[in-house]
């Protein structure tokens, strides 16, 4: 399937979005087709973090519409969002949220059980993922005896659960060393490869260049600037 004809993901159609007298999206369209890697950069207070949390259906626009794997998300109401997220997204996230007191495995197939699935095949599931992710002998172990790359595998091990239609990954080296930091990187590479859809958020142009096929610059809520990478991992 080429790009071109590729199932469009996500689409913003003049989408903003104003908090009190402040404006964080002022009329953004974009479109993110299957299978892309998109990061999203900009400074701080440019719109990025309202753009991941539009497109996770976590806050509504103001004006403009948000469709996300055929859902029209102006249309659904807050359990219906609540169902959208837990099917259709996966999130990765600067500090992981993790809950402590579950260990690395409950974790994860925790987010299945929230969709109605038995503890078994969650279980199940879950264990496929560490051991494509390389963290089996961590399956017990507690989140505050992991390193922080264990961690952040962990936590994309929760957010591919589902098998989403997009994973959202907001900085999600920003907490980690840069050995972890490359180690996110090349799974990010990996699972894009085999076909997940992604869009990161970030300050790290290491990380833009080497995971993403494009790359959309914001600045005052606006896209200022689109570029399309040749990959240089």
């Amino acid at each position: 399937m080429t790009e071109e004809n590729a199932q469009v993901v996500v689409q913003l159609t003049a989408v903003r979005k104003e908090y009190g007298e402040s404006v964080a999206l002022d009329g953004v369209s974009m479109e993110i087709r299957a299978g892309e890697a998109v990061a999203v950069m900009g400074p701080s207070g440019s719109g990025k973090s309202t753009l991941l949390s539009m497109i996770a259906g976590l806050d509504r626009p103001t004006a403009g519409s948000v469709v996300v794997h055929g859902d029209d998300l102006g249309t659904l109401d807050e359990k219906g969002l609540a169902l959208f997220r837990r099917r259709r997204i996966g999130m990765i996230f600067q500090f992981f949220n993790l809950l402590d007191d579950l260990s690395a495995l409950d974790n994860v197939a925790l987010a299945a059980q929230l969709t109605g699935t038995s503890a078994a095949p969650a279980r199940k599931r879950a264990l496929e993922l560490f051991e494509e992710l390389g963290i089996t002998s961590r399956r017990n172990t507690y989140p505050a005896q992991l390193s922080g790359g264990e961690r952040q595998r962990v936590a994309v091990a929760r957010a591919l659960m589902n098998r989403p239609a997009i994973l959202l990954a907001d900085e999600p080296t920003g907490a980690l060393d840069s050995r972890a930091g490359e180690q996110v990187m090349d799974l990010l590479i990996d699972l894009n490869q085999i076909g997940q859809t992604l869009l990161m958020v970030t300050h790290d142009e290491q990380l833009a260049t080497r995971c993403a096929s494009r790359v959309i610059d914001f600045a005052d809520g606006q896209i200022a600037d689109e570029r399309s990478l040749e990959r240089t991992a």
